[in-house]
């Protein structure tokens, strides 16, 4: 049996089993305990298990943390690449905006804008773009949709919100993932933080995905948007040394670095 089919093999153990012993991999493939380590080892530097004693596990995505303390990290590179994103939005123009900390971030950098219909799940963006000017008048057009509310997330989920989603037909989607890569595309950990996006995705003129280095080349559970379906990629100067980065552009996404 050659190496790759002996990968597959183990990816295939794994998908049904969250664990498996090095003995079940080596009676299953009928090879030595040695073989079993080298080919572990291997798919282990990829990223598709993690070692265990007595066996392998499954490398299943973690759970994204609460959004106060996700606000806290790559701040500065997520302020970069909100303000790159800013700077697409025209007056006059509707966007949907979903629920994150750097499309927070986002919402910070327009409310000091005007002229936009902004359509959003998230409760934090807005209150940001809901506060008037010196005059008392509201800058832009903000319309909050319905649903499920998620305190972890402080948005909006559900069938409502996408059936909502589905009545509009707008310029731009602004969506902040928990992963994007150039096999797997724009992804997020909860389905419905991925029904939203999807939708928002499907019924915009444009998507745009806004990243920090830390989500280029990772994968969560569900993926929304492909590589195909990305109008631009805005991330920070950290990342313009990965492979991942790399294989992003080869696949043909258009990178903006902030």
């Amino acid at each position: 049996m050659l190496p790759d089919q002996r990968y597959q093999r183990i990816r295939a153990l794994l998908s049904n089993f969250q664990q498996v012993t090095t003995e079940r991999i080596a009676t299953d493939l009928a090879v030595s305990r040695e073989t079993v380590r080298r080919d572990v080892a291997a798919l282990e530097s990829l990223g598709e298990l993690r070692r265990i004693y007595g066996g392998v596990a499954r490398t299943d995505p973690e759970p994204e943390a609460p959004l106060k303390e996700r606000a806290k990290a790559q701040r500065e590179e997520k302020r970069a690449i909100a303000r790159v994103a800013a700077q697409l939005l025209l007056p006059g123009q509707a966007v949907f905006i979903d629920a994150g900390s750097t499309v927070s971030l986002l919402a910070e950098e327009l409310a000091s804008l005007r002229g936009l219909t902004v359509i959003t799940n998230s409760f934090d963006v807005a209150l940001k773009l809901s506060v008037p000017d010196s005059q008392g008048q509201q800058r832009h057009s903000v319309h909050v949709l319905g649903g499920t509310p998620t305190a972890s997330i402080a948005a909006n989920y559900g069938a409502s919100t996408v059936a909502e989603i589905l009545r509009w037909r707008v310029d731009w989607a602004m969506l902040s993932p928990v992963a994007i890569a150039a096999d797997h595309g724009a992804s997020n950990y909860e389905t419905g933080e991925a029904e939203v996006a999807r939708a928002m995705a499907g019924q915009a003129g444009h998507t745009v995905i806004l990243a920090d280095h830390s989500k280029i080349g990772q994968r969560s559970r569900v993926g929304f948007c492909p590589v195909g379906g990305i109008y631009q990629l805005i991330t920070d100067k950290r990342a313009r040394k990965l492979a991942a980065l790399t294989a992003l552009q080869d696949a043909g996404c258009s990178v903006v670095l902030a």
